[in-house]
């Protein structure tokens, strides 16, 4: 059986697994990647600010996590990976949900960004309400992107000047969502869909 959960300090123990995954994972997939230290994603699971899966017999399937930028304004949704084993099992997604809706629970007015150039996490990001944006969209707190210079695309960055990059940047916006709910359930909005479909 796998378990996904909030991680604790007592998962401290899988960190340099996790990194080392992470970093054999780009380069497999020939893409760059902000890399972690031991330290930084131990303090996350020390704050609870993790995501882990887990075996029954305590063997390490995954992780994500996620950080608050610009007094809260912004979450970050970052470092999904699953280890190879067990991936195409579904794992991800659990993940990534659980992450997402932790994110959404202890700030529930942040906008939720994340910045990725997998395939697979774009997709689980447009099933969750992301939609892609300009880098000038989500945070410009100078120590997200102090994280990106151990990226090996990170001079693609800087001669964009961090309009783009490689990386697709993607956010959910709860208001916009909110508005858009309220659109669809508003008296008016029946009312147009009415009578285009009379007259269609």
């Amino acid at each position: 059986m796998i378990f996904v959960r909030i991680a604790t300090i007592n998962d401290i123990k899988y960190v340099d697994e996790i990194i080392q995954e992470t970093e054999s994972s780009a380069i497999a997939r020939g893409s760059g990647i902000s890399k972690r230290t031991p330290e930084s994603l131990a303090q996350k699971m020390r704050d609870e600010k993790a995501v882990i899966a887990v075996t029954s017999n305590g063997d390490w399937v995954g992780f994500a996590y996620f950080e608050t930028w610009e007094n809260d304004q912004f979450i970050a949704n970052s470092g999904l990976i699953v280890s190879p084993k067990f991936r195409k099992s579904g794992v991800a997604r659990a993940i990534k949900e659980r992450i997402f809706r932790i994110s959404r629970r202890r700030f529930p007015q942040a906008k939720v960004f994340s910045i990725t150039s997998g395939m697979a996490i774009m997709k689980m990001n447009t099933q969750l309400g992301f939609e892609p944006v300009t880098f000038a969209e989500i945070t410009h707190d100078p120590n997200f992107w102090e994280g990106c210079k151990s990226c090996v695309n990170y001079k693609v960055l800087e001669g964009k000047k961090k309009c783009n990059c490689l990386c697709t940047a993607m956010l959910f916006d709860p208001e916009k969502v909110k508005q858009e709910q309220q659109l669809q359930l508003s008296p008016e909005s029946y009312q147009r869909y009415f009578s285009s479909t009379k007259h269609s």
